[in-house]
């Protein structure tokens, strides 16, 4: 290859493709500010998420094309980063404490109790995405320990009683 040549595993960044018009100007308005460079791409997931609660999958190509990168760099940034969605957040989230505190107190009989009640396993949503069930690490709360998380308030510690009625609470569209 000589000089100026391409290599074949350069990017090439994508055309803006066509899409919901008001969803584009909303996000266009939520990062005007940035540069193209990748450096704030991680802060225009943050804002687009904060103002709608996910990074829609539709604003993909458009995010592409500002950052002049491909969708495929965009979807394997937004994977890589576990905070970051491209689903509708549930209308309820139970956060399951993976800690060793409540591992060694019993929560794996709590949250096989919340997936059985509320239809869904970790990491998932109900279907009608109602509520939904993370896995969180420890974050020093262990004198409630085993504890779930229901839309950060703190809920234990638990026995598994308490958690079929909690998931059932929630099922029925009730807060915890």
């Amino acid at each position: 290859m000589g000089l100026g040549a391409r290599h074949a595993s350069r990017y090439s960044p994508v055309e803006l493709l066509e899409g919901d018009p008001h969803l584009i100007a909303r996000i266009k308005d939520l990062i005007a500010d940035l540069t193209s460079d990748h450096a704030d791409l991680l802060v225009a997931f943050h804002r687009v998420q904060a103002e709608m609660g996910y990074v829609p999958r539709e604003a993909v190509p458009f995010l592409a094309a500002r950052f002049k990168t491909t969708p495929a760099m965009i979807f394997g940034a937004i994977s890589f980063y576990s905070e970051v969605h491209t689903e509708p957040p549930p209308g309820t989230v139970v956060e399951w404490c993976s800690g060793p505190a409540c591992l060694l107190k019993g929560s794996m009989n709590i949250r096989r109790a919340i997936e059985a009640v509320i239809g869904c396993g970790m990491n998932e949503s109900t279907p009608d995405n109602a509520v939904g069930l993370r896995l969180v690490q420890c974050d020093g709360t262990c004198h409630l320990a085993p504890l779930v998380r229901v839309e950060h308030r703190y809920v234990g510690p638990l026995t598994v009683s308490d958690a079929i009625k909690l998931a059932r609470d929630l099922k029925e569209g009730k807060k915890a």
